[in-house]
């Protein structure tokens, strides 16, 4: 039986794809659980149709994200942050504060965005992956630095 996903279902597939189930695995788990619906002339149409429409919009969006990335690789951050001994931080730099720095610099960019496996824990330089779209990537300069401390 073919069926459109709604939702991604491990093992199975992506959302709005087509995928070729047994129907009692459609009937009693990916219908009542709104995963699925079947796949018929109407709604395969629609299907193509929300796919172009999705596609036209990646695009679209594609163009704006490659104005913003050429913004981000010729710029770089600078984040000053308490340190002990000049080298290691208290806490740590997460993609969070990265996101908000760049705020800070009116440039736009999602926390999920930022490529950061774990959070930064000493001063130095480093070159930062910012995903802004599947097919665009940027790499941001980002310097952490001693915060001044006034007494």
């Amino acid at each position: 039986m073919e069926v459109i996903l709604i939702k991604d279902v491990e093992k199975i597939g992506r959302a709005n794809s087509v995928v070729n189930v047994k129907e009692g695995f459609a009937r009693n788990f990916l219908f009542p659980q709104k995963l699925a619906k079947p796949a018929t002339g109407e709604s395969l149409k629609k299907l193509q149709e929300e796919k172009k429409a999705y596609q036209e919009k990646l695009n679209k969006d594609k163009e704006e994200f490659l104005k913003l990335r050429e913004k981000i690789q010729g710029f770089s951050l600078t984040i000053s942050a308490l340190a002990q001994d000049k080298e290691k931080l208290y806490g740590g730099i997460n993609a969070h504060d990265i996101s908000e720095a760049l705020r800070n610099e009116h440039i736009s960019v999602d926390k999920g965005s930022i490529e950061l496996p774990e959070p930064i824990k000493a001063l130095g330089n480093y070159e930062i992956k910012v995903r802004l779209h599947p097919e665009v990537i940027a790499n941001l300069k980002l310097c952490i630095v001693q915060k001044s401390s006034t007494k």
